[in-house]
C-alpha cells in the first residue's frame, strides 16, 4: 500500500494538521478528528493512480 500524507487547515481551530490517504481507493469520504483540537471534520478525497486530485475538508456539526 502506498499511503500519502495530506496536510490541511482545520476549519475549527485553523491549525495545520495531516492525515494519511490511501490512493488505492479512488473516491472516499470519511469523518476524522483534527489532530490538534480533536473536533471532527468531513474529509472527501479523490485519487487517480497514486495522485490525490481532489481533497476537501469541511467542519461537521
Amino acid at each position: 500500500m502506498n499511503v500519502r500524507e495530506q496536510t490541511f487547515t482545520c476549519p475549527h481551530c485553523w491549525e495545520t494538521t495531516a492525515v494519511l490517504v490511501d490512493p488505492s481507493v479512488r473516491e472516499q469520504t470519511y469523518i476524522e478528528d483534527c489532530g490538534v483540537c480533536c473536533r471532527p471534520v468531513r474529509i472527501h478525497v479523490v485519487t487517480q493512480g497514486s495522485r490525490v486530485v481532489s481533497f476537501d475538508v469541511q467542519p461537521t456539526q
